[in-house]
């Protein structure tokens, strides 16, 4: 038989809440009064929590940043359009194809609904409301600029989406043709290589070549031993991993990350990209500089960078420049450092750190391109050398046993 929890009121007006089991809700309704209690409210208790279970599991979920954006910008146009508040969340929950952000909004707008303002009942989705997000949606409802503060965000969510796929999708193609080499060389080693070679094992006055028995050395390694390399290597991928989301061990990696080859150079873009423009959008959003360095040292995602951006609300919580710690650190270009300082003096901050983040964009996608182009063909070369060096390996030796067969 069903359960329901309810909430009511007894006979002498106090509050009382507890569960009746019966056929069904009207039944249980009929019950209830007959003991003297007015039914404020009543669920199933299986649905409720049902309901509770689903809840924890959306607060713990995450979205794509390209349906944030896109629901962000059906919010700012509706809020512009002066549609009431809830009336555009419960439509944006209908039209957003996303089962995950769609109940989350719907959820929101329950709060809302109830009496919450909008960015407490958003931050109540931390995985995927960040603080950027609920910080300028706390700005323009204090603002009376919701509209125009949310389109600011749409803008800057779809750049950062932007970002990120470019570097993703320029990094994709190496990393197939990396793992295909990888198996092709392994597969060649283990399979085809011993079949070969077992040939000449038959003919024993066969002399051969050094770089033939170097090659039938590592081909009977991993035949004979690849589990030690295949442990080897999950082994130290695992250490690895463990040291770096140590406290110590992310800001050693952090920093020598910086200094990496080619690599440092995209790593730093991104950052200074990252920072510029979610400083720009927290400013422009009418956040305090104070509070936006907050979260942006937590957006740059490098410790280095982050202790510079610390360094900088140091400096201007005690009434100085934000450009001399970003100089200091050495970690952001002249430029950057420039273009910050001109900003600062002309009162127009936020529009340099604008141009400065579609400056970086565009430098990382260029750097990227450049990347992607140089390593298509290092890695045909790198794989064409392999081969050239198997088939070498088995091609001499074969000459020579079939001019003694001769």
């Amino acid at each position: 038989m069903p359960i329901f929890e309810y909430k009511g009121l007894t006979r002498d007006g106090k509050n009382t809440k507890g569960v009746v089991d019966s056929e069904n809700l009207r039944a249980a309704r009929m019950k209830l009064k007959k003991d003297g209690i007015f039914v404020v409210s009543i669920s199933d208790k299986k649905k409720s929590v049902q309901k509770k279970a689903s809840s924890l599991r959306i607060r713990s979920a995450s979205v794509p940043v390209k349906d944030l954006a896109l629901m962000t910008r059906q919010l700012a146009t509706l809020i512009k359009a002066n549609v009431p508040l809830v009336d555009t969340l419960t439509a944006v929950s209908e039209q957003v194809e996303n089962p995950i952000l769609s109940e989350a909004i719907a959820d929101c707008k329950n709060m809302v609904n109830e009496g919450l303002s909008l960015h407490k009942a958003l931050s109540k989705y931390p995985n995927i409301f960040n603080n950027i997000y609920v910080s300028m949606a706390e700005a323009g409802e204090m603002s009376g600029t919701l509209d125009v503060i949310l389109l600011r965000l749409a803008e800057f969510t779809e750049s950062q989406a932007d970002l990120r796929q470019r570097v993703t999708s320029a990094m994709t193609y190496p990393i197939i043709m990396l793992v295909v080499i990888t198996l092709v060389i392994f597969g060649l080693f283990t399979s085809v290589l011993p079949k070969i070679l077992s040939i000449f094992e038959s003919f024993p006055d066969i002399t051969l070549p050094w770089y033939t028995q170097v090659v039938s050395s590592i081909s009977q390694v991993f035949v004979n031993h690849w589990y030690i390399f295949a442990g080897f290597i999950v082994i130290s991928v695992l250490l690895f991993l463990n040291w770096k989301n140590s406290s110590e061990g992310r800001k050693t990696w952090d920093a020598l990350s910086l200094k990496i080859p080619i690599l440092g150079d995209i790593i730093r873009m991104v950052a200074v990209a990252r920072f510029t423009r979610t400083l720009s959008t927290l400013l422009t959003g009418g956040v305090p500089m104070l509070n936006a360095l907050d979260i942006v040292r937590n957006v740059v995602d490098n410790h280095v960078i982050a202790l510079a951006v610390d360094e900088a609300k140091s400096n201007i919580a005690e009434g100085e420049s934000i450009a001399g710690p970003l100089k200091k650190s050495g970690h952001f270009p002249p430029l950057v450092v420039h273009m910050v300082n001109i900003g600062e003096k002309t009162g127009d901050l936020e529009n340099m750190l604008t141009l400065v983040a579609d400056a970086y964009d565009f430098q990382v996608k260029s750097k990227v391109d450049s990347i992607t182009s140089l390593l298509n063909p290092i890695m045909t070369l790198l794989i064409g050398v392999v081969v050239f060096i198997i088939v070498i390996s088995i091609i001499v030796p074969m000459f020579e046993l079939t001019s003694k067969l001769g």
